[in-house]
C-alpha cells in the first residue's frame, strides 16, 4: 500500500505504506486508508516531527558513543533515517500552512 498525501498548496506526496504510518502516528493522526491534516494542527504536526526526528538521532549517536566506548563497531543504521524520510513531509507541512490549505490523503 501506499500512501499518497495532496494538496492545493504542495505537490503530491507518495510514501510507501510502513513510512506514512510512522510518521501519521508520529504526528498523532489515525493512519488509516483516509484522513486529513488541518492548517491549525499543522505547527504541532511540525513540532512533533522534529522532534521525532532529533530523538531518533541522538539515540543512534548514543549506540554509537556506546558501542565505541566498548571498543565494538558501530551499530547499522537503517539505509534511509527518519530524518530523509521526514524532510519532504515537514516541506509539505510548511508550505500548506503558511497557504492555509489542508492535507489529505486516500480521497
Amino acid at each position: 500500500m501506499l500512501y499518497k498525501f495532496k494538496s492545493q498548496a504542495a505537490g503530491d506526496l507518495i510514501m510507501l505504506e510502513p513510512n506514512g504510518r510512522r510518521v501519521l502516528e508520529i504526528i498523532g493522526k489515525d493512519a488509516g486508508p483516509q484522513g486529513i491534516i488541518l492548517p491549525e494542527q499543522m505547527p504541532a504536526a511540525i513540532s512533533a516531527l522534529e522532534g521525532a526526528v532529533e530523538k531518533d538521532e541522538a539515540e543512534h549517536k548514543a549506540l554509537s558513543d556506546e558501542a565505541k566506548a566498548k571498543g565494538e563497531p558501530p551499530p547499522r543504521l537503517e539505509a534511509v533515517s527518519l530524518r530523509q524520510r521526514a524532510v519532504p513531509f515537514l516541506d509539505m507541512l510548511r508550505r500548506c500552512e503558511q497557504a492555509g490549505k489542508e492535507i489529505v490523503w486516500g480521497v
